[in-house]
C-alpha cells in the first residue's frame, strides 16, 4: 500500500478525515460539500469507506472525488463489517498511513462537518488525546436540532449510568463525532472490540485506560430524514453491559484482553477503606505491637499507604521495590529505599537487623519464594517478626469458576495473571513452616465487596461487611480471600 503524500500547507502534522458510510447515496454528497475550505487546504487525505451499502453510495462518493479532485480515497468492503468492524478497518488504515490524526464524520450529515477543525484542533496543539462532539453539553440544543425525545432522554439517563459505572464523567457517551490521536489509537487492542455499535463505548473506555487525555466540545445536532440503523433497546443494553465489565475489570473481579493495556488501573491501591482489608488488618496488628522505635523492611512498597502509617507511628522504615513510581511515592516516608529484584535477595544490598518485614501481596510474585523466605531471616533480629499475606486460591470464587470449566486470568486478584504460585491456607502454612518460620498468630480476610459495591464503605453499611468477615472466619478454607500469617524466626541458621 502506497503512502499518501504530506499535505505542503501542512506538512507537520498528517491529518485523515475518515468518513464511515452506509446506505447515504442520498446524504453524502452533501455532507462532503459542507467541509470548509480551511479543513480541505490542512489534511493529507480524506477516505471514505463504504460498508457493502446496497445503494450507490460508493458511485456518489467516487461522483464528490472526480469532481473535487485532490487528496480523497474511496475504499468499499466486499461484505458487510457493521459499524465496528467498519470503525477498525478506518484506524487500521489510518495507523498505515502514518497518519498523526483522524477525525471520524458519519456520511449522513448527522453530525455537523463544519466543525472538522475545532475537532482536530486540540490535539493538533498538543491539548488533548481524544475529542469528543458533544450535543449534549449545551442544555437541549439537541432537542433544538431535532433529535427524538426518546433519544434525549435515553442518552442522558444511559451517559449518567454509564458515568457511575466506569468513573469516566462525560456529557455524552453515544456521540459518534469524534477525533483521536494515533499514537493512542496504537496503544489500545481495539481490534478485540465488538463489530457492532457499542464498539464507540469500548474504545472510549480503553483510552480512559490509557489515560489519555479526553476533551469535550459542544456541538450542533441535525436530525434530518437519515435512516438509523441502531437498535435502541440492544445498544443501550450493551452499553451498560460493557460499562459493567470496565468497572469489574478495573476492580479485579473480571478479566478482558480489550483493557489490558499494562498502564491506568493496572497498579496497587489503597486497601484502608476496607476495614477487613489485608492492610487493615496488617496494620491493626502492628499498631498492637507497636511501631515507635522498630526498624521495618517493606517488601515490596506499592502506593505507600502502609509505609506512611508505619513512618508516622515513628517506625524507621527501609523500603524494597523496583517500581520507579512507587519508589517515588515512598521517599518522603522511607528511611532507605532499596531498588532491585528480590528473587535475586542475596545480590541486594539489605541490612540484617530489622524489627519487623513485611511481606505482604508479594510472595506469589517471585520465582522462588521458599528460598527468599529462607534467606530472609539473616535480615531480621532472632525475636524478629515476620507478616505475610497470600492469596487464598481455594477461595469460592475460584471453585465455582472451576466448577463451570473457567479459570479465567484476571489484571489483579486471586487469578492476577502476574500471580507465579497460588496457595491455599494449607499450603501457605507449611510453606512458611518448612522455611524456618513459627507462625504465632494467623487471620483471614473477607472477599473485598467493597471494591465492587462501594457503598459498603458507608458506616451505615459497614456492618454488612463485619457479617462477611465473621462468616468468613468461621469457613476460612471457603470463603478467605487472603491468608495472614505472623511469623517469628526460631533458629539463628538458614534451613534451605
Amino acid at each position: 500500500m502506497s503512502i499518501i503524500p504530506d499535505n505542503p500547507n501542512n506538512p507537520g502534522c498528517r491529518i485523515g478525515i475518515f468518513v464511515i458510510a452506509y446506505n447515504a447515496e442520498s446524504h453524502i454528497e452533501k455532507t462532503l460539500s459542507r467541509i470548509p475550505e480551511a479543513v480541505w487546504n490542512a489534511i493529507t487525505v480524506l477516505y471514505i469507506v463504504d460498508d457493502c451499502s446496497s445503494d450507490e453510495t460508493t458511485e456518489k462518493a467516487l461522483d464528490f472525488s472526480h469532481a473535487r479532485g485532490g487528496r480523497i480515497v474511496v475504499i468499499r468492503n466486499r461484505v458487510n463489517k457493521r459499524y465496528g468492524g467498519n470503525q477498525k478497518l478506518g484506524y487500521q488504515w489510518a495507523i498505515d498511513q502514518k497518519l498523526d490524526i483522524v477525525v471520524m464524520l458519519h456520511a449522513d450529515g448527522q453530525y455537523a462537518p463544519e466543525f472538522l477543525e475545532q475537532m482536530y484542533t486540540p490535539i493538533m496543539q498538543n491539548e488533548a488525546d481524544v475529542v469528543i462532539g458533544s450535543r449534549m453539553m449545551t442544555s437541549r440544543t439537541a432537542l433544538v436540532g431535532g433529535m427524538p425525545k426518546y433519544k434525549y432522554y435515553g442518552n442522558i439517563i444511559l451517559t449518567k449510568i454509564q458515568s457511575f459505572l466506569t468513573g469516566l464523567k462525560l456529557s455524552e457517551y453515544h456521540s459518534g463525532y469524534r477525533a483521536y490521536s494515533i499514537k493512542f489509537l496504537k496503544s489500545i487492542p481495539f481490534w478485540e472490540n465488538s463489530d457492532e455499535w457499542h464498539f464507540d463505548t469500548q474504545i472510549l473506555l480503553q483510552n480512559y485506560q490509557v489515560d489519555a487525555r479526553i476533551r469535550e466540545l459542544p456541538i450542533p445536532t441535525y436530525y434530518g430524514d437519515e435512516i438509523c440503523h441502531v437498535n435502541g433497546l440492544s445498544y443501550g443494553l450493551n452499553c451498560v453491559v460493557t460499562s459493567m465489565g470496565f468497572a469489574l475489570y478495573r476492580r479485579g473481579i473480571y478479566y478482558s484482553r480489550k483493557y489490558d493495556v499494562n498502564l491506568r488501573g493496572q497498579r496497587y491501591f489503597d486497601k484502608f477503606d476496607d476495614p477487613y482489608s489485608s492492610h487493615s488488618l496488617i496494620w491493626d496488628y502492628l499498631q498492637e505491637e507497636g511501631l515507635k522505635g522498630k526498624k521495618v523492611l517493606e517488601l515490596g512498597i506499592g502506593d505507600a499507604s502502609l509505609t506512611k502509617r508505619m513512618h508516622e507511628q515513628g517506625a524507621i522504615v527501609d523500603g524494597l521495590e523496583f517500581d520507579p513510581v512507587y519508589i517515588e511515592l515512598a521517599k518522603p516516608y522511607c528511611n532507605r529505599i532499596i531498588s532491585g529484584d528480590l528473587d535475586k535477595v542475596e545480590a541486594l544490598v539489605i541490612d540484617n537487623d530489622y524489627d519487623i518485614i513485611v511481606a505482604a501481596d508479594i510472595l506469589e510474585h517471585l520465582v522462588n519464594p521458599e528460598y527468599v523466605l529462607s534467606k530472609l531471616k539473616t535480615h531480621m533480629k532472632k525475636d524478629g517478626l515476620l507478616v505475610v499475606s497470600l492469596p487464598n486460591v481455594a477461595n469460592i470464587y475460584v471453585r465455582m469458576s472451576l466448577l463451570f470449566g473457567r479459570f479465567n486470568y484476571h489484571s489483579k486478584g486471586l487469578l492476577d495473571k502476574t500471580h507465579l504460585h497460588f496457595y491455599t491456607i494449607r499450603t501457605a502454612s507449611s510453606m512458611l513452616t518448612k522455611t524456618g518460620w513459627k507462625i504465632i498468630d494467623r487471620n483471614v480476610t473477607a472477599m473485598p465487596l467493597a471494591i465492587v459495591f462501594p457503598f459498603l464503605r458507608l458506616k451505615a453499611f459497614r456492618w454488612l461487611l463485619q457479617v462477611l468477615y465473621g462468616i468468613t472466619r468461621l469457613f476460612r478454607g471457603l470463603f478467605a480471600y487472603q491468608s495472614l500469617f505472623f511469623c517469628t524466626n526460631p533458629n539463628s541458621t538458614q534451613l534451605l
